[in-house]
């Protein structure tokens, strides 16, 4: 069973991630099918496309878009599946809604995606407990390596080019490698942010 262009793709336990530790107890934080923060982005690959020059193999893990398994009303209120659905909890899932695959223990960034872990911000005048559109570059790829850029890197990135993922119980931003705009020295005091509601995530 392959698609001729589309991955064939599982969720990896439900289709929504709305449920989060609190000591031994679980806490179930939104109850809404069509707030995307709450679907899950996980997802077993069932099948590759006949068409197909990526690395990803059947049995990889990807990070999708969460249009893939969300779910939402019609005009007269009645529950439906995504235009992604297939059959039997089976999805297709395009190469472009793709951002990360995961063969044995490594994630790797998928196409032109790549991510970024915020960082502290340490201004204590200031609100915002995150610096603005600066991070740590976690998950790069070909062309960021060609542009000297690497994993670990400081970086600077375009305004409201970012989403939030969490992924291994970190908060990343996903974004596409034309979005760095710069790399920084290190000034010795920067320091990853993770929320707590991360760590309790998938």
């Amino acid at each position: 069973m392959n698609s001729v262009s589309d991955f064939i793709v599982s969720p990896l336990g439900l289709r929504y991630d709305n449920e989060i530790k609190v000591g031994k107890k679980k806490l179930i934080t939104n109850a809404s099918i069509e707030s995307y923060k709450h679907v899950n982005n996980i997802a077993k690959v069932i099948s590759t496309p006949i068409i197909d020059s990526s690395d990803i193999k059947k049995g990889d893990l990807v990070l999708i878009h969460h249009n893939v398994f969300r779910r939402f009303y019609d005009i007269r209120g009645k529950e439906k599946n995504s235009k992604s659905y297939f059959k039997d909890n089976l999805f297709f899932c395009s190469t472009d809604q793709i951002y990360l695959y995961k063969t044995k223990k490594n994630w790797k960034s998928f196409g032109d995606r790549c991510f970024v872990k915020p960082i502290v911000n340490n201004n204590d005048l200031e609100v915002d407990k995150i610096l603005n559109h600066i991070g740590i570059l976690k998950y790069g790829n070909s062309s960021l390596k060609q542009a000297g850029i690497t994993k670990g890197a400081l970086v600077s990135f375009q305004p409201n080019s970012e989403f939030e993922f969490v992924v291994d119980k970190e908060l990343l931003y996903c974004m596409k490698s034309n979005n760095i705009v710069a790399s920084h020295e290190y000034q010795g005091d920067e320091k990853e942010y993770n929320p707590s509601w991360a760590g309790s995530r998938r």
